[in-house]
């Protein structure tokens, strides 16, 4: 965990989006994959669906459409970043959920939605 504070040269501190962080933080290790934990089961289509992997191609048609909105576009938009950056996948699963890490990562169709390049 990282604590998403950011500081200026005066020392006032700023809380900073933690989605944008750990994108940025992510892509900076080069790490394999991001998981970004939220309180949805991840993204849904327009009928309603989970959508379980969702090439990061498609990702600005469905922001136009309204289908991914508020809360849901910072996660959305740091994964795209992220892998624009050289992480392998980004994920985006349900914190609520007896490890929802493990289920998203280990099993075939996973259990939230992964974003891909």
């Amino acid at each position: 965990m990282i604590a998403p504070v950011g500081v200026d040269d005066q020392g006032v501190t700023y809380n900073i989006n933690a989605d944008y962080v750990a994108g940025r933080v992510a892509a900076a290790l080069k790490a394999e994959r991001v998981v970004f934990m939220t309180d949805v089961e991840g993204i849904r289509s327009q009928e309603g669906q989970l959508v379980s992997t969702l090439p990061m191609t498609q990702v600005e048609g469905l922001i136009e459409k309204g289908i991914i909105t508020g809360g849901m576009m910072p996660k959305v938009r740091a994964s795209v970043q992220a892998l624009e950056e050289g992480v392998g996948k980004a994920h985006i699963v349900d914190g609520r959920v007896p490890h929802t890490i493990l289920l998203e990562l280990f099993t075939d169709k996973g259990i939230g939605t992964e974003i891909v390049r």
